[in-house]
């Protein structure tokens, strides 16, 4: 379940950068005079402030997902008096193999799917299916749109989720004895 919560809230990030962006691009073209038409420069700078303030605070939720996860099942779950130490480094390792297996995976599935849309989207706009403005390039868009978070965004760092929750378990390992 790790990794697929994991991926969400990064597409939720995403999303919720992007969304920011938007209105502050439409904040921009109605303050600006003459932005519309070119005769003004657009406050790029508050762009990008906005890209990476919100790509640092929406990923805090999923680092301490990572983070907290071994330590709840490695050092929590043991202080139950029915789980003995030693179950609860078994159950952190059924915990790592699970991410590690089932992240991978989604992870290959993600940038394949994210890149299929993406040379969907390019094959249609290339005249396929009706080409630009068709039906088909709507719909690749709308594709397109969520494949580019699967592939540059949420699959590569379901490679991160997995070697953040092993390290923490390496680091954590000697308390657990």
């Amino acid at each position: 379940m790790l990794p697929f919560l994991f991926a969400a809230l990064a597409m939720q990030a995403v999303g919720d950068a992007a969304f920011s962006m938007i209105e502050e691009v439409r904040r921009q073209f109605r303050e600006i005079e003459g932005l519309l038409e070119g005769r003004a420069e657009a406050d790029y700078a508050r762009c990008v402030d906005i890209s990476t303030a919100a790509a640092i605070r929406r990923m805090v939720l999923p680092g301490l997902l990572a983070v907290a996860t071994p330590v709840v099942f490695g050092l929590l779950l043991p202080l139950h008096p029915a789980i003995t130490p030693v179950q609860g480094a078994e159950t952190l390792a059924g915990v790592l193999v699970g991410v590690t297996v089932s992240g991978v995976l989604m992870a290959i599935f993600m940038a394949n799917a994210g890149g299929a849309w993406d040379n969907a989207k390019k094959y249609i706009e290339a005249g396929a299916h009706g080409g630009k403005g068709s039906e088909a390039h709507k719909a690749s868009v709308v594709g397109d749109t969520v494949g580019d978070p699967f592939k540059d965004t949420a699959g590569p760092s379901l490679n991160i989720l997995i070697k953040l929750m092993s390290v923490v378990s390496l680091v954590i390992a000697p308390l657990m004895v």
